[in-house]
């Protein structure tokens, strides 16, 4: 095979003061090195476009502990879920050019990545899905139903930000784990619309007019809420303590009221919690990152691939065409222009 000279890849080209736009980034042609000891060199056919990158690229993120990858600088290429294929590897090793592999080295068409750091897909998930169902936060959202907390049958599970990558799963999920009613919450009427018509949603609050939120929320769980995954914080997290029942499990996965704040670098995201109710309601609060569970990844794309031969899930999201267009994807995710995982596809 000739040898790959160029490649692209989206960099940071300067630190977003508030929330990042196309403007912050840029993208640079630059030359593919040859794979070293222990690396391959991949193709990358489609990656994840996730509202984190905030967090990564804003000012000081190299010094806060926890955010979820390297902090980017100016210069920096960006990072991000990937599934690509194999071109070069190293010979007598595990993998093999043409090899299917996912890796965290997005946004670019070329990446050198070290052998330990790609996981071989050894064959796509039944259609529809194929190898799009190993991308995404189904497993983030699959891991926090059944390690963060458990479903007992009938429960009322509430899930804020529903139309997300992760909300969007965890509906479904909540579903076929047993739960009685399913409540989410999102920006607007149309993806509520398509929440409950589409995902199986009983009820879906959105977070605009006059009413209070918890009103709204009372109205949609009358008899109170049992399990709470959250991805918001905020005013949601201080309405479903308001909401919830005698017993209520809550399990923290993002904290977007803080993440996607205009101002600010979105890695605080300060609420005021009624500790009186938490107390008499016995609430248990959790922070979960399912990274902490990593068996329970295999597990998922088990039970996606035996929910998808019986029709019983679906994988929503949206495909955008052209490494040139991942920045407009990026602005558009994080002001909730789409429902499900963001994919560019190159």
């Amino acid at each position: 095979m000739a040898a790959i000279e160029i490649g692209r890849e989206v960099r940071l080209k300067i630190r977003p003061q508030g929330l990042p736009g196309p403007q912050h980034f840029e993208i640079t042609e630059t030359p593919v090195p040859t794979p070293g000891a222990g690396e391959v060199l991949v193709r990358n056919r489609a990656f994840v476009v996730s509202a984190s990158l905030r967090q990564m690229a804003s000012e000081g993120a190299e010094d806060i502990p926890g955010v979820p990858f390297p902090a980017l600088r100016p210069g920096d290429g960006l990072f991000g879920e990937t599934i690509g294929e194999v071109m070069t590897a190293p010979a007598g090793g595990s993998l093999l050019p043409g090899d299917i592999v996912q890796h965290m080295f997005g946004w670019r068409d070329y990446a050198i990545v070290p052998v330990a750091r790609c996981v071989r897909l050894d064959a796509p998930l039944p259609e529809p899905l194929g190898y799009l169902g190993y991308l995404g936060h189904g497993a983030t959202a699959y891991a926090a139903l059944t390690r963060g907390v458990r479903i007992a049958n009938g429960e009322t599970v509430f899930i804020s930000s529903a139309a997300g990558a992760i909300g969007s799963m965890a509906g479904q999920i909540a579903r076929l784990l047993g739960a009685g009613r399913v409540i989410g919450s999102t920006s607007s009427r149309a993806k509520a619309d398509r929440l409950i018509t589409e995902l199986g949603y009983d009820a879906v609050v959105v977070r605009d007019g006059d009413e209070p939120f918890v009103d709204r929320l009372n109205e949609a769980a009358p008899d109170g809420v049992d399990i709470f995954l959250d991805n918001v914080g905020g005013e949601q997290l201080q309405a479903a303590i308001g909401v919830a029942r005698e017993g209520a499990r809550f399990v923290i996965v993002g904290t977007l009221s803080g993440q996607l704040a205009v101002a600010g670098t979105g890695r605080t995201a300060p609420v005021v919690l009624d500790s009186t109710q938490i107390l008499l309601r016995k609430i248990t609060i959790r922070g979960f990152s399912a990274d902490d569970h990593p068996q329970a990844r295999q597990e998922w794309f088990a039970r996606l691939a035996a929910w998808s031969r019986t029709g019983d899930i679906r994988l929503p999201h949206v495909m955008i065409d052209g490494l040139e267009r991942a920045t407009c994807a990026l602005s558009d995710t994080i002001n909730g222009r789409y429902l499900g995982m963001v994919v560019v596809r190159l």
